[in-house]
């Protein structure tokens, strides 16, 4: 028998849930694109103050926008990252997509559920140290963040988003310096 998540969780679209009920007894809310109206957003609030919610969109452009939408709206959710690579499609030309994920990835997504801090205490890690560890500029910055993401199960950020979400995550320095460790060992 499958497991069942108690959190109604968040995804892009009816692939994404079909996939998700292969593997959990899940109820879902289907975002239908990137673009979210204020329908899906009252029903994502309600979800959150009744059951909790867990945004788990692909790790693209538009899975982006959808997670930075739904933080803002409700800075309590919880949310779950499927790193790039293990988003990618069998066919080609197909994008990026929690459909195309292994019941492997998408279990190991969901028991790493993290919840961004709405408390503002935890100082923001300098731009200076992130160009120190190559994650800002360089050959191989976007590969870094993208292991970095992995590491610490906070998804792939451009260099821009980067401090914004480790702060958002409360990654102390000391975390982010373990995490670069284990990260250089992979490159």
């Amino acid at each position: 028998m499958k497991e069942r998540i108690e959190e109604i969780i968040v995804v892009e679209g009816k692939d994404d849930t079909k996939r998700l009920k292969e593997v959990f007894q899940v109820d879902t809310i289907e975002t239908r694109g990137s673009a979210i109206d204020e329908e899906i957003l009252s029903q994502i609030e309600h979800a959150e103050e009744t059951r909790g919610v867990i945004v788990f969109t692909d790790p693209d452009f538009s899975g982006e926008k959808i997670r930075k939408t739904i933080m803002e709206s409700i800075p309590s959710a919880k949310h779950a990252f499927l790193a790039r690579r293990k988003a990618a499609p069998q066919k080609r030309g197909s994008s990026l997509g929690v459909e195309h994920a292994s019941d492997e990835a998408i279990i190991e997504a969901l028991e790493k559920v993290v919840t961004p801090s709405t408390v503002d205490d935890l100082p923001e890690i300098p731009r200076q140290t992130l160009v120190a560890y190559g994650l800002i500029a360089g050959a191989s910055a976007k590969e870094k963040r993208e292991l970095l993401g992995e590491e610490l199960k906070i998804g792939y950020t451009n260099g821009k988003q980067l401090a914004k979400r480790l702060k958002m995550f409360r990654i102390s320095e000391e975390e982010l310096n373990a995490a670069i460790k284990k990260v250089e060992e992979r490159l």
